[in-house]
């Protein structure tokens, strides 16, 4: 089930979940676990993903700390990776950062400057 955008209006998702009926032709109703109980549980189709499923795959489902307006914070949690692109005539620096409700495969590259995360969130630098 998407759930929000992420910063780059990348689709974000959250599941997965049992759909319990059809209720139209391209909607659908979703068990959704007490803590998304603010949440309505029928969804347009655009919204889902198929799951395909794998006996050897386990799911570690994390729930979200969701706010008063259900919503959640994209916090970053650690540095993965620096590198600089080089363009014709300047140079610009970048960092991959792991956020705070993500895996290491849904770290995303930032452009901002290293010295405003390091103000922003001292907590984890220095363990890159």
């Amino acid at each position: 089930m998407r759930f929000g955008k992420k910063n780059k209006l990348i689709p974000r998702y959250v599941g997965p979940f049992e759909i319990l009926e059809r209720v139209e032709t391209l909607a659908y109703r979703v068990a959704l676990p007490s803590n998304l109980a603010g949440v309505h549980n029928v969804f347009h189709i655009s919204m889902l993903r198929k799951y395909m499923s794998n006996p050897w795959h386990v799911l570690n489902y994390e729930p979200l700390q969701l706010t008063l307006h259900l919503s959640f914070e994209e916090r970053p949690t650690q540095i993965l990776d620096r590198q600089e692109r080089r363009l014709k005539n300047k140079v610009i620096h970048m960092v991959k950062v792991k956020l705070l409700n993500h895996s290491e495969e849904e770290a995303t590259w930032d452009t901002e400057i290293e010295t405003e995360m390091k103000s922003r969130y001292p907590d984890f630098f220095g363990t890159f």
